[in-house]
């Protein structure tokens, strides 16, 4: 009973620039609307008008991160990650030792 009405969650999926970039020119030509192109290829309508968008993001029609700024900031951001990781065990090591030479 706990089942019924609850729907599995879709796997995540992956595409291609290439795919993506033929959705939005298919979004962008204007003949369907992005519901109707999700409903084609099986994709969320959600995914499609967040490619539109960062399409449009990209070729500078609007404001926000290029996809080149995103990936530029998921690298800073494991990096800084990273470090404050070294930080916090470097910090433990000096407490450690510290407290052995008194």
């Amino acid at each position: 009973m706990e089942s019924m009405g609850k729907k599995k969650p879709r796997p995540r999926r992956s595409f291609t620039p290439e795919f993506k970039a033929e959705i939005v020119e298919l979004c962008r030509r204007g003949d369907r609307s992005a519901g109707q192109i999700a409903k084609d290829f099986d994709l969320t309508e959600t995914a499609v008008r967040d490619w539109v968008k960062q399409a449009e993001v990209d070729a500078g029609e609007s404001d926000g991160l290029t996809s080149i700024e995103r990936g530029e900031l998921a690298a800073l951001r494991r990096e800084n990650r990273c470090l404050r990781e070294d930080v916090d065990i470097l910090k433990r090591a000096t407490a450690f030792f510290a407290k052995e030479t008194r």
